[in-house]
């Protein structure tokens, strides 16, 4: 029975089972607040499988739990029982700060940190979950900040990236260390290639309704054969859940964006997780997109799910282009084993 109500997530009936996300995450920092009766047995799940069956092998459980249970709140259930035990007042909102890194895990509770764990059988990855098992609990404000990526574009030139598919598009590195690209159609592409992944960058919009996109897992050496997060601030009647041409953040020819996020003349955050088949866009915080490739294998992502690694590109749409990109910052994701 969860339901959304009054900004939270909130459970306290139905068969015990998880929330999951629909996006594995590898290493990051999560940040959770969350209210639980006196009597609540629940907890957040950390690189857990959708439906996992031991706490000792297929993910992390963080517990939500009263203090005479054998893993209190604070505890990795199954893995380390912190003592003494953690109290959290009844009805009261705390709030959980986790650190996945690697193969360790650490958890701070209402600002002191509570636990500390190293993995010796590291999971890679997985999704997050929040639980209901007994009781009553709600949770909101949970924020995620991805760890471990490194920079793909250094401020100064064009080092790491090819323009031999320029055609007539230019790129230039600005005197505030953005890479700028103007007139189109063309692209840059990046020398190294990544299959799943998380991608970090920001961006600027010099113009109203400007078209670019981001291609991931191209056909290296080819042009414009990725798939493609677009670029298009544009609204129908102002109205962010009617976006033009997609929508920034959408799949293009794949999935809409759900709501324009972004505002042209005004730089945006954009992050872009690859796992798998499962493809996922945020734009300043906010999940806009959300697609799992379902079609049959295909060399080509334009024609059919592509799973082998490829090329990060952006796009020069056509001579009206005019956009700026920095921060331009990658990890490779890994396997959940």
């Amino acid at each position: 029975d969860w339901q959304v109500v009054a900004g939270e997530i909130r459970i306290d009936a139905g068969e015990p089972g998880l929330l999951c996300t629909t996006t594995q995450f590898a290493d990051y920092v999560l940040r959770v607040d969350f209210r639980a009766a006196a009597d609540t047995n629940s907890g957040i799940f950390l690189r857990t499988s959708p439906r996992p069956k031991n706490p000792q092998g297929d993910c992390y459980e963080l517990n939500i739990a009263p203090p005479d249970n054998p893993f209190p709140t604070g505890s990795l259930v199954g893995r380390k029982t912190i003592e003494p035990a953690a109290r959290v007042t009844d009805a009261e909102w705390h709030t959980y700060e986790v650190t996945a890194s690697g193969n360790h895990l650490s958890a701070s509770l209402d600002g002191k940190k509570v636990i500390e764990y190293v993995d010796p059988k590291r999971l890679g990855r997985g999704y997050i979950g929040l639980q209901l098992n007994s009781g009553r609990v709600a949770f909101h404000n949970i924020r995620l900040r991805p760890l471990g990526l490194q920079s793909i574009f250094n401020g100064r030139d064009l080092s790491g990236w090819k323009t031999d598919q320029a055609q007539e598009s230019q790129f230039s590195v600005t005197d505030e260390g953005a890479l700028r690209v103007q007139n189109g159609k063309g692209q840059i592409e990046s020398a190294a290639t990544y299959v799943d992944f998380v991608l970090q960058l920001q961006c600027l919009v010099s113009g109203d309704g400007l078209n670019s996109g981001i291609f991931f897992r191209s056909i290296p050496g080819d042009f414009w054969m990725g798939y493609e997060s677009q670029i298009h601030n544009g609204m129908i009647d102002g109205d962010p859940t009617r976006p033009v041409d997609c929508g920034t953040g959408g799949i293009f020819r794949r999935q809409q964006a759900r709501s324009v996020r972004a505002r042209d003349f005004q730089w945006f955050h954009k992050t872009i997780i690859a796992e798998g088949p499962h493809l996922a866009v945020w734009v300043n915080g906010y999940q806009v997109s959300d697609w799992t490739d379902r079609r049959e294998p295909h060399a080509n992502p334009r024609k059919g799910l592509r799973l082998e690694p490829g090329s990060i590109i952006i796009q020069g749409h056509d001579p009206t282009t005019d956009l700026s990109f920095r921060g331009l910052r990658v990890v490779e994701m890994p396997s959940r084993r």
